[in-house]
């Protein structure tokens, strides 16, 4: 099975929690299947992407990079590359490369869909803009986890999700849906 199929089944098959996530989940998989080169950076204007939030075990602490480029906070995530086989594996690949933790236990089914513009994405200026359709995962650190700064990011940091930085809502709701996923509710 190639990435796109393999992204095409996943999306098809992913259970979206309220009209929103179904409006996306929709979107993607009209996506995929009008273009066969819709994993890839080079579609445009939209592409797949796919990362993953990063939470401990307790669920109470995310680790969250200071993007590089749009200097803000996010989970890990980025582009597909070849020889990535599932959009599981480009999350979790993500996820180690940012963040530098190799152990990293991926929940294998993703979380939340999000569409958001990135106009310092494209190499054609800042008067193209393109529109990355994140799949998101939730990955869980081992407690003993050492993380570290790659080249990507400016600070990779482990907040208290009881005192987070600014975030976009949703972030915010990432992490919340990250935290229901190892079994903590909404403290």
């Amino acid at each position: 099975m190639t990435l796109h199929a393999d992204a095409l089944a996943t999306l098809r098959g992913w259970a979206a929690p309220d009209a929103a996530q179904e409006a996306l989940r929709a979107r993607f998989v009209a996506h995929l299947e009008s273009e066969g080169e819709g994993m890839w950076r080079s579609s445009y204007p939209d592409h797949v992407t796919a990362g993953a939030l990063v939470i401990d075990s307790a669920g109470e602490r995310v680790l969250l990079n200071l993007h590089k480029k749009a200097g803000r906070w996010f989970h890990f995530g980025g582009h597909c590359e070849p020889g990535d086989a599932t959009l599981a594996g480009v999350a979790a690949r993500e996820a180690r490369e940012e963040s530098g933790i190799d152990d990293l236990h991926l929940v294998p089914v993703p979380v939340q869909l999000d569409e958001h513009a990135v106009p310092f994405c494209d190499p054609r200026g800042p008067e193209h803009t393109v529109h990355h359709l994140d799949v998101r995962y939730v990955a869980v650190a081992p407690e003993d986890a050492r993380e570290r700064t790659s080249e990507e990011s400016l600070d990779v940091r482990w907040w208290p999700v009881d005192v987070l930085p600014e975030l976009e809502q949703g972030m915010v709701d990432l992490v919340r849906i990250a935290r229901a996923s190892v079994g903590v509710a909404g403290r």
